[in-house]
């Protein structure tokens, strides 16, 4: 039995790891639940899964849930935390086995990197804490012996195709020394992937948000239907992997069927299969190496008509340029880029700026904003801060 502690519980991700403890209970103990302010959701996850602790971001829900599970029979234990320094402690709690992190956001990088320093079984659904401090972090996973699995759909697909030596040496590993020649992350190319480029513009946040074959909060369908995500996720599989700019290629995949693929020097192509659902992901990185019931439907091939294959139109998805840009730039323009992105979505989510203007904002902000390269956590932040102030008054020029 291992205890495990979801950052970001009421989320896409947070929700569907457990739903897989719930065909597992047998194996795994939740811990701690982590989210921000949904306090209706979090206590449902409480009535059914019972943790020791949770955490909210936000004060006001965090004395709302407390004095919600008062009235609750099988609640009136659980710890209700809402300090900031309380979701480092707890995932640097000896008891704790895996820690799941799946905040949106810059927000994760300081529990995220706090799991690694303490050696837990880190499953890494925050991509952002390898855009915005992938140096140091994979640093800190060799320091300190912990174990990173990655949770995100193509990069667990990669590293189910790679060697085990190769995945216990995350960051380390050459591809070279594996004789793998690249490595192909596969995209949707989310739901305008037919639309004319001439009628981006008039895309409506609800639009954006409907992807046509995964289930994910706002902030995230948008990223993929900019595909801004598949820019963090060419990012983040550079340090992963250690790859360079060569070694990776991006192709799309309409039916999100293969979630990527490894290319290697004999002419060989290994690939991961399944239906898109994040279970499967999921709990592959929680039974690693072993694999345990995930709860999707199996994929039928005889139902499976066609699997398409398409090259990136650069003119539709300007923010995935923007983003392989930056990641073959410098660490702190990632930083940057990230930031600025977090500004440009919310934006449009509250339609103070068109669905194509998210990359105008962006590339803004990264022509205007010059920085040293971060060292530490607190300049990362530092930059990540600076970068959102120049974002809201590029929102205010791009504005409708």
């Amino acid at each position: 039995m291992k205890n495990i502690i979801i950052l970001g519980s009421t989320g896409s991700v947070g929700c569907n790891t457990l739903s897989v403890v719930e065909q597992n209970f047998d194996k795994f103990n939740v811990y701690a639940l982590v989210a921000k302010n949904n306090v209706d959701l979090m206590i449902r996850q409480c009535l059914i899964f019972h943790p020791k602790y949770v955490y909210m971001a936000n004060k006001a829900a965090a004395i709302k849930l407390k004095h919600d599970l008062s009235f609750k029979k099988d609640c009136t234990r659980i710890e209700v935390l809402s300090s900031s320094d309380d979701i480092c402690k707890l995932v640097a709690c000896e008891e704790v086995d895996i820690v799941m992190s799946a905040i949106v956001g810059i927000d994760g990088l300081l529990p995220t990197f706090s799991a690694v320093q303490a050696g837990k079984q880190v499953l890494l659904a925050n991509k952002e804490s390898l855009v915005t401090c992938g140096q140091l972090l994979m640093e800190e996973l060799r320091k300190n012996n912990a174990c990173l699995l990655p949770v995100d759909s193509e990069h667990n697909a990669i590293f189910q195709n790679l060697p085990v030596s190769f995945q216990r040496s995350l960051g380390r590993a050459s591809l070279d020394e594996y004789n793998i020649s690249r490595i192909i992350l596969t995209a949707s190319g989310g739901p305008f992937f037919y639309m004319p480029v001439t009628q981006l513009s008039e895309i409506t946040p609800k639009q954006a948000c409907n992807h046509p074959n995964w289930s994910m909060g706002k902030k995230i369908s948008v990223d993929s239907a900019t595909m801004m995500n598949k820019g963090f996720e060419y990012i983040a599989a550079r340090w992963l992997f250690n790859a360079s700019a060569k070694q990776i290629e991006i192709c799309l995949h309409p039916q999100s069927i293969v979630h990527s693929m490894v290319n290697y020097i004999d002419g060989s192509t290994l690939a991961q299969l399944s239906v898109p659902d994040m279970r499967i992901s999921i709990a592959y990185a929680m039974a690693y190496p072993e694999r345990i019931t995930s709860g999707a439907t199996m994929l039928d091939f005889v139902r499976l008509k066609t699997l398409n294959f398409y090259p990136v139109d650069k003119n539709r998805y300007p923010c995935l340029q923007l983003a392989i840009t930056a990641g073959n730039c410098s660490q702190s323009s990632s930083i940057i880029l990230n930031a600025a992105n977090e500004v440009a979505v919310e934006a449009f989510l509250c339609k103070k700026i068109r669905f194509t203007k998210i990359a105008n904002v962006v590339e803004q902000v990264l022509d205007s904003l010059t920085t040293q390269e971060p060292s530490s956590i607190e300049e990362i932040l530092w930059i990540d801060q600076e970068a959102k102030k120049r974002a809201i008054f590029s929102v205010d020029y791009f504005s409708n």
